[in-house]
């Protein structure tokens, strides 16, 4: 969502102008018309025996008086403004300057100083930096529509970055992880097994695998993510 605004010395992608009108203008609109039609959408689904929460319902149903349209109405603005809140913070935001890379998401920063980075590419929805050595300093999934993602290399250029327009200049040597692979150490095989797991489990599992990745990057080793796969490529030394 969103696009790129630029500024003398630095380029946003994501947390635009446009992007806070829609969120902080659309949500609190929609919640505030659901808080109006909401004691009507009560009556009606507090008669239909098969409409869960008939307890809730028949409760405001039960309510009259214009102060009830006004509650509802405050209610669902506040709610839509929270939403709005939760999905800015959860979008990435990008600040790309002369001397780093800047990653920011659900309050947590990651810098990439311009000097350590010998590639900068997109692999699939994902903007990914790599030192000399091909190992990755940053893999983050960006939130830009695939007409406003082609400005991401412009963004990256325009303060010097060495960008691939082929992408991963190693991706020919990444290979699907199977379980005890006999060419990985048992630590490694031991954290990619770990890692296997956390895909079902959330907010909780996206912190394991980014967490997992990092200790598998200390190791030597490369991994990516691809539909719950994993696939894994030494770092050259």
């Amino acid at each position: 969502m969103g696009s790129t605004t630029q500024a003398p010395r630095r380029t946003v992608i994501g947390h635009s102008t446009a992007d806070k009108v829609l969120l902080f203008g659309g949500l609190p609109l929609i919640g505030l018309v659901l808080g109006f039609f909401l004691p009507r959408i009560a009556d009606w689904a507090a008669s239909k025996d098969w409409v869960p929460f008939q307890g809730p319902l028949r409760l405001i149903s039960g309510w009259d008086g214009w102060w009830v349209v006004a509650i509802c109405i405050v209610l669902g603005l506040l709610a839509g403004v929270l939403l709005a809140g939760m999905a800015l913070d959860d979008t990435l935001k990008v600040t790309v300057t002369d001397q780093s890379v800047e990653f920011l998401k659900n309050q947590k920063t990651v810098t990439v100083p311009r000097e350590k980075v010998s590639a900068a590419f997109l692999d699939g929805k994902e903007i990914v930096l790599q030192d000399a050595t091909s190992r990755e300093l940053a893999r983050e999934k960006h939130d830009q529509l695939k007409s406003d993602a082609k400005q991401i290399p412009a963004a990256f250029r325009t303060h010097g970055y060495p960008w691939s327009d082929a992408g991963d200049p190693h991706a020919a040597r990444f290979r699907r992880w199977v379980q005890d692979d006999p060419d990985l150490s048992p630590t490694a095989n031991a954290i990619l097994k770990a890692r296997s797991k956390a895909f079902d489990d959330g907010d909780k599992g996206k912190a394991d695998l980014r967490e997992l990745r990092d200790e598998l990057a200390n190791l030597g080793y490369t991994v990516k993510d691809k539909d719950k796969k994993q696939y894994w490529r030494p770092t050259t030394g």
